[in-house]
């Protein structure tokens, strides 16, 4: 594919990157979306799909500019440095935000899948006796995991290498979560926010010379579930490329019906107004796990008091949310304008 674009374009698909990558480092979000409503979701597949054996030969046999251009190079190095800022740049916030305002943080994920189900299902007029039932069991198992206790957090390298893979689903699919799914796997908070700040943190020390970080073992242990995280999406990012052409090319409807049946049941999982309960010894003292970190058994959801002035604002950040799916809508109705 020939790279014609201008200076503008590119800075245009820089910005693009940023979106995505914050879009997918959102639980609710996918980046995905961003991709197919900003009107180059297609070039993109069709660019992880060129990530092939006949690619791979032209690499290790040199001809480097030749593996470049085959890969459509220009436009996937552009797209994925925004990706790379953003989730450097979003993770700090999102770090802050889990911390002091959890409860608003919730509410704009609650929201912002809201507005997925929606952007999802507004144009999906397939209902038929096998996307019914697809839909159904996809609503089912979205269910039977919000009452689930959440998966502990896990930092056994072959399982960090399958969240890998698993996260960039919201890449290659609109409307599926990869965040999402780490939150139900119990890894988003170490791989979105721990290890993506751990990395942040040592560049910022290198950069004025301090290399302090190379005798601290938690420093160490984080960057290395990052680079196994990293690969692992590498991974992912290539073969689902290439499986979801295939099954959204021969079962499309019936894909789309068990995702929006397993999105609007899991929205128990993100709901706002829940208290963590964390598991305690005899005493009543919170048991730590092997990293130090609290253990959660599970969540105690309430109704919101209405009473309370957080609880508008919660609504509000739930309306915030919504609105961002569908500000994301509109712009793909309207993008040829902005051309």
């Amino acid at each position: 594919m020939n790279d014609t674009r201008t200076l503008l374009d590119k800075l245009f698909l820089v910005v693009k990157g940023l979106c995505m990558g914050a879009a997918n480092k959102v639980p609710g979000v996918s980046g995905g979306i961003v991709a197919f409503v900003a009107g180059f979701y297609e070039e993109f597949i069709y660019s992880l799909q060129k990530v092939n054996i006949k690619a791979f030969k032209l690499l290790i046999s040199g001809r480097f500019k030749s593996f470049y251009r085959y890969i459509n190079g220009p436009f996937l190095t552009l797209l994925i440095f925004g990706m790379l800022v953003s989730y450097f740049s979003v993770s700090k916030v999102l770090d802050y935000f889990l911390v002091k305002k959890e409860l608003y943080v919730w509410a704009a994920f609650f929201g912002m899948i809201v507005g997925s189900i929606y952007y999802i299902g507004k144009d999906f007029g397939h209902w038929t006796k096998k996307t019914v039932p697809a839909a159904l069991l996809g609503l089912a198992v979205g269910v039977a995991i919000s009452f689930l206790s959440p998966a502990r957090e896990n930092d056994n390298l072959f399982f960090i290498f399958f969240c890998g893979m698993i996260s960039v689903s919201g890449m290659t699919l609109p409307g599926l979560s990869g965040s999402f799914i780490l939150i139900l796997l119990g890894n988003y908070v170490l791989l979105l926010v721990d290890s993506v700040n751990a990395l942040y943190d040592t560049f910022s020390e290198i950069f004025v010379g301090d290399f302090s970080f190379v005798s601290n073992a938690e420093r160490l242990r984080t960057l290395k579930i990052l680079v196994v995280f990293t690969l692992g999406s590498a991974t992912g990012l290539v073969t689902l490329s290439h499986i979801l052409s295939y099954v959204l090319k021969h079962y499309k409807h019936i894909s789309t019906a068990v995702i929006l049946g397993f999105i609007t049941g899991s929205l128990g999982v993100v709901w706002p107004w829940k208290k963590t309960i964390f598991k305690e010894d005899g005493e009543g003292n919170i048991l730590l796990d092997s990293n130090g970190k609290e253990i959660i058994i599970n969540y105690e959801r309430y109704l919101p008091d209405l009473g309370l002035s957080e609880t508008w604002w919660a609504f509000f950040f739930i309306i915030l949310g919504i609105s961002i799916l569908l500000l994301l809508d509109w712009y793909g109705k309207n993008r040829k304008r902005f051309a």
